[in-house]
């Protein structure tokens, strides 16, 4: 798990190979991953949406941008948590992806980005 705090929100990342869902004769890997998002902040932040970067290691790129997350735009008060699982498909057996949240102080309707930190998608059988 990696895990960063930027403008008072701590962002952590687990990540999971999804085997069932990859076939790797075909080149695709599928890695599913778990962002819990802390509100360390004394007021409430709303996320408004989300800058994905996502790296293969065969050297290509690739931007996603949209709104929330998962169909959320979630607010989160001082002190709480909010979690959320989500997915990214692969070309090669490994990669990384790190972005950045929109967000909002929803006392001050001031808009900030937190930093989502860099996190690695290996499958488990390129580790050994």
């Amino acid at each position: 798990m990696v895990s960063k705090i930027s403008e008072g929100v701590k962002i952590s990342v687990e990540t999971f190979y999804q085997q069932d869902y990859s076939n790797p004769l075909q080149s695709e890997f599928m890695f599913a991953y778990r962002i819990t998002i802390e509100n360390h902040n004394d007021f409430p932040v709303k996320l408004h949406s989300r800058h994905w970067h996502i790296f293969d290691s065969d050297g290509s790129r690739r931007e996603v941008e949209g709104e929330g997350v998962v169909g959320m735009q979630p607010v989160i008060t001082s002190g709480e948590d909010y979690q959320y699982v989500s997915g990214c498909n692969l070309h090669t057996e490994m990669g990384r992806m790190c972005g950045t949240y929109l967000m909002e102080n929803l006392q001050t309707k001031q808009v900030f980005n937190v930093k989502i930190p860099c996190f690695d998608m290996i499958a488990p059988f390129k580790i050994n």
